[in-house]
């Protein structure tokens, strides 16, 4: 018996769904910073003097860090205890959110938000496997998962309306402060209500070259994909730096293979479930990107809203996704199976996504344009819990942690494909749009069109994959 089933033996259901919501929130802080600073970019170019492409490290350091070291990070709290790891990254999360609202210089802000990625990933890493480990019965664990679901499904447009809210009505310094109390507050009941776990022990093997060649391979594969908006797909930079991170990938792949303490054990990828659903991840991810940044730009670049109208105007979806992933996701999960519930949650994504593709470059109408697709992105609400009811199905106690941060690692690489391919792919089509003779505003709307339609792309290929790989529940309804 492990240490994780000892403990929760003595556990009382009302303290493990209390420590669900301390987990959730400590979530939710994170995946909030994810997308609180991207209303909040012209403000913070303007009074640190940020360069054009110097600006995107304020995204761009925060992913490498958090990408790079979540399958570390995982193992480490299956190794020395869940929660041990969970409270370091709220401890340097916060810290490093006070460094960032601190910042006087561009170079000081970018280290704070790596070091906000590195606090991030230790504590991610670990939150969805202590979800696990808390609810073992099906039914409680599925409604837990819709809880936690929640922070990354609503989490993102939040993100996007406190942040013009704060920028507007403060200043860009507070969308870093707001942290402060919330990770303090976090951290202090985290140690209170979380159950102490002992974890596998040190003993148990951390196969630290295995740790180096993953976060090696993750952080460069991750830069390399980022750094593509500058150099281009087909540069040399490109090519070289993404062999490379490849070859470090496949090294550990092997070694993995091998290796008597494995920090990826491959048995977790024979399940066709937690394998298909780690890659419609990967596609939902990506093309969902359109959404949570390009959406917020058309408004402001195209439509000339301030931040905080930008943020308000991003409202409706934040409490659409909200109550479908706390209200409605875990009885259609229970009533259908996830596989059902994820499949009808990437149609009405489709169908959200694909309405973008009509927004106009002069009279927008925000009732006729845009909050259509308001309302039908709340399908993010029953894709996310379904996904990771599905991507944790099989792992066992010991591999939770792991398998958490294979999770997280894979809508880390998403947000980074999203950014990197969607972003460079609309910019090439406006400046082609603005050469040809077409006002700024139709060759923005242009090059966001172009975005919207790879997105729907994205979301409809991860919808015939979940079709065709991930298989129907026995005695549930199937799609």
């Amino acid at each position: 018996m492990t240490a994780d089933s000892v403990t929760l033996e003595s556990v009382p259901v009302r303290s493990r769904w209390l420590a669900l919501a301390v987990i959730s929130t400590g979530a939710l802080m994170i995946i909030l910073d994810g997308s609180i600073v991207t209303v909040a970019l012209p403000a913070i170019q303007r009074d640190l003097g940020f360069t054009p492409a110097g600006l995107t490290w304020t995204l761009n350091a925060y992913m490498i860090a958090f990408g790079g070291l979540l399958l570390l990070a995982g193992r480490l709290g299956d190794l020395v205890g869940r929660k041990n790891v969970f409270l370091a990254g709220l401890a340097l999360f916060t810290l490093a959110s006070l460094a960032g609202g601190l910042a006087a210089e561009p170079w000081m802000l970018v280290a704070a938000r790596f070091l906000q990625g590195v606090g991030g990933a230790l504590s991610s890493a670990v939150g969805l496997g202590m979800v696990v480990t808390l609810f073992p019965e099906p039914a409680e664990r599925t409604r837990a998962m819709g809880v936690f679901a929640f922070t990354g499904a609503a989490g993102a447009s939040i993100g996007q309306v406190l942040g013009g809210v704060l920028t507007d009505a403060l200043s860009w310094h507070w969308i870093f402060f707001i942290n402060l109390p919330i990770g303090l507050a976090t951290a202090l009941l985290a140690a209170r209500v979380l159950p102490a776990d002992r974890g596998l022990g040190r003993k148990a093997g951390a196969d630290a070259p295995g740790a180096v060649l993953v976060t090696a391979g993750l952080m460069l594969g991750v830069y390399t994909i980022v750094r593509t908006e500058h150099y281009g797909w087909a540069s040399a930079h490109t090519l070289v730096l993404g062999a490379v991170s490849l070859l470090l990938i496949a090294a550990f792949v092997r070694r993995q293979a091998t290796v008597a303490a494995p920090l990826l054990p491959l048995h977790v990828f024979r399940s066709r479930d937690v394998a298909g659903a780690n890659v419609v991840q990967l596609l939902v991810i990506g093309g969902m990107f359109s959404f949570q940044v390009i959406v917020a730009l058309y408004m402001q670049q195209v439509l000339g809203y301030g931040a905080g109208k930008t943020g308000l105007a991003m409202l409706p979806a934040a409490l659409m996704i909200g109550a479908v992933s706390l209200g409605l996701s875990a009885r259609l999960m229970n009533a259908y199976g996830p596989r059902a519930v994820l499949l009808t949650g990437l149609a009405l994504l489709t169908i959200a996504l694909g309405l973008l593709l009509r927004t106009p470059a002069t009279d927008a109408v925000f009732v006729r344009d845009l909050l259509p697709t308001m309302l039908l992105i709340s399908g993010g609400g029953l894709v996310l819990p379904s996904m990771m009811t599905l991507g944790m199905s099989a792992a066992r106690p010991e591999d939770a942690g792991v398998v958490s941060g294979l999770f997280n690692t894979g809508q880390s690489v998403g947000s980074a494909l999203g950014v990197a391919v969607l972003s460079t792919l609309a910019a090439g089509r406006t400046r082609s749009l603005l050469a040809s003779g077409h006002s700024r505003a139709e060759a923005l709307t242009g090059g966001f069109h172009l975005a919207f339609a790879i997105s729907t792309a994205l979301v409809l290929t991860a919808a015939v994959l979940a079709l065709t790989v991930l298989r129907p529940e026995r005695g549930k309804a199937a799609v």
